[in-house]
């Protein structure tokens, strides 16, 4: 089978907590598969359309669990990369009573800090359409260099090129240091899938009351820089989200800017970890397929409102049997 999607980045554990609270009060974790770059491949591969992944695990205990867990969703283990020096990255989840959630991250040196530069083949780029990354991955190690040189040799060999900053400030040395490295894989970008404050995060848009009630404004600011993206799709939360299409974008009818927006679907919320990652792959999916921008964004908000109705990032990314279920039943009105 022709494998015409890659996507780069980590893999690691989440450890999701017993109950809503701070992570001093949870009692107990229970362990699941994770990463966001991991969640995207994965939830292709659900949808139908399966990817080439390209990542690093350690060789213990938890990066055999993974290995066994991307093997058991039928990914090719052609570029699953086992570190023989280096941990698997850890990640503890805590959320509250609405599902929100925050990190607290032990990835010192882990195994995806050390993703290496040519590591992805001319001859495999060149037989692939559409190349995913994630932001995790540019924090540090050499895997920022690997993460960087992955996207400007896939747009140089004709890839439509995806983008999700998944800022994370723990793993940053400050903001600035996001911002400029943000910036610079931008620039080798078709597609950006983000939220407002990643965008503000980035320096587009200032962080005004406008541009956060006003997506489509840092979006088509995001545009406006000429170097970097065609499309950006804002993510929203439970109010949907926007996608803003330059003229330019293979998939924009218009003579203009398109912009669409769709308010999302009213699901009952149990764990938003991993929400965003099922949208990026909703959005690869059904913009590979050829649909309408509009079609896109609702599908792409279908599959990430079905991955919130169960614990968990990777074990909740639904079937399309599921996501057809929810667009049946419609969006919020």
């Amino acid at each position: 089978m022709s494998r015409n999607v890659l996507v780069a980045g980590e893999t690691l554990i989440d450890f999701l907590p017993d109950r809503a609270g701070a992570l001093e009060d949870v009692p107990g974790f229970s362990r699941r598969p994770g990463g966001a770059p991991a969640n995207v491949a994965v939830a292709l591969a659900r949808l139908e359309r399966t990817p080439l992944f390209w990542t690093r695990v350690g060789a213990d205990p938890f990066g055999r669990f993974l290995e066994t867990t991307l093997d058991d969703a039928w990914l090719p283990d052609r570029f699953i990369e086992r570190d023989a020096e280096a941990k698997t990255t850890l990640a503890f989840v805590t959320h509250d009573e609405s599902g929100d959630r925050e990190f607290t991250f032990y990835r010192d040196d882990t195994a995806d800090t050390r993703l290496e530069p040519g590591r992805i083949d001319d001859a495999t780029l060149e037989a692939l359409e559409w190349v995913h990354v994630g932001g995790v991955t540019l924090a540090d190690g050499s895997s920022r260099d690997a993460t960087l040189d992955l996207l400007e040799r896939a747009a140089d060999a004709g890839c439509t090129t995806s983008f999700d900053p998944n800022y994370r400030p723990e793993l940053w040395a400050d903001e600035a240091m996001f911002a400029r490295v943000g910036r610079e894989a931008l620039g080798h970008v078709d597609v950006c899938k983000a939220t407002v404050e990643e965008l503000e995060a980035i320096g587009f848009g200032g962080a005004t009351a406008e541009s956060t009630s006003k997506p489509e404004s840092i979006a088509r600011a995001v545009l406006e820089r000429g170097n970097g993206p065609h499309t950006v799709f804002v993510t929203r939360g439970s109010d949907g989200a926007i996608a803003v299409a330059a003229a330019d974008a293979p998939w924009s009818a218009k003579p203009a800017v398109a912009s669409v927006s769709h308010a999302g679907f009213d699901v009952d919320v149990v764990d938003t970890t991993g929400a965003g990652d099922a949208f990026v792959a909703g959005s690869i999916a059904a913009l590979r397929d050829g649909s309408s921008l509009e079609d896109v964004l609702e599908f792409a908000n279908a599959v990430a409102a079905t991955a919130t109705t169960e614990n968990g990032a990777m074990a909740a990314l639904p079937a399309r049997g599921s996501v057809k279920s929810v667009l049946e039943d419609g969006p919020v009105s």
